[in-house]
């Protein structure tokens, strides 16, 4: 029995071996699996948009045939999760931009800009008042357009490099089989979108999104980092594609409550004391 546990573990691991090889092989373009939304086929947020217009969009992102109104995106980077954010992934930046596609790549929204961006706008008017612009520039007042909503992002979790399949492979099949699965690694992350009316001050709707992906680190796994480039030559793909993909989840979980909303109301109206009074 037990020469026949040795071969079929023996066998076993090199079947393993040579499966993850061959993958390995086929993978080593491209690095990883592409993050998954939520769970479902898509991916991540590509392509361009121009007005209500898009190009190469992921056909998993939701659209909207009516939008709804103006709105601003705007990250609160003195919250704890962005200092958590920036030390963790020291080379990513501001979720705005691709946020701020996404929204108008679905057409639900008419973006507007309330960034730093806006000191250039404000620089342009000041010309204009200043006598120092052509004549006909038409920077006169009156033009800008208000902001509806206000969206909100934030990064509630993410990690990468957990869940490596290393110790149970091992277990099963040997040291060998279990350094090449050790290189298999998961990159996870779950966001939240908040979206304001800026007249009431009233949530209209929150949302929660999440997405996960695979790492590939064969040789790192197998040689102790040494070889082929050290530990996580052929890896890591960018961690921004998680957090993008969570957040274009968690979009699309809000455009979806939005498509049935409807307003919450309070007797007596909002703001005129509530219903849960208190005693004297």
């Amino acid at each position: 029995m037990t020469n026949l546990t040795d071969k079929y573990k023996a066998s076993g691991a090199m079947t393993f071996v040579g499966i993850a090889t061959a993958a390995m092989i086929g993978l080593s373009g491209c690095d990883a699996t592409m993050p998954t939304m939520g769970g479902s086929s898509g991916n991540t947020v590509t392509g361009a948009a121009g007005g209500e217009t898009a190009e190469n969009a992921n056909t998993a992102l939701e659209n909207c045939d009516e939008t709804l109104g103006t709105l601003a995106v705007v990250e609160d980077q003195t919250a704890p999760w962005w200092a958590t954010y920036r030390s963790r992934y020291p080379t990513l930046g501001t979720t705005v931009p691709v946020l701020r596609m996404m929204i108008q790549q679905s057409n639900c929204f008419v973006v507007v800009e309330r960034g730093r961006a806006m000191n250039n706008m404000m620089q342009e008017r000041a010309l204009m008042q200043s006598g120092e612009m052509r004549q006909g520039s038409n920077f006169g007042k009156g033009q800008m357009v208000a902001a509806d909503y206000t969206m909100n992002p934030s990064i509630q979790f993410s990690a990468k490099g957990t869940g490596g399949l290393g110790g149970i492979v091992g277990g099963l099949f040997g040291s060998t089989a279990g350094a090449l699965a050790g290189g298999l690694k998961s990159n996870e992350a779950a966001t939240t979108l908040l979206l304001v009316d800026n007249r009431s001050g009233v949530q209209v709707s929150s949302s929660v999104g999440n997405a996960k992906n695979f790492d590939y680190n064969l040789f790192g796994g197998l040689f102790g980092g040494s070889a082929f480039g050290g530990a996580g030559a052929f890896s890591k793909t960018p961690e921004g594609k998680v957090v993008t993909a969570a957040f274009a989840d968690s979009y699309n979980q809000m455009v979806k409550a939005l498509r049935n909303y409807k307003a919450q109301s309070v007797k007596g109206g909002l703001g005129k004391g509530g219903r849960l009074k208190v005693g004297d």
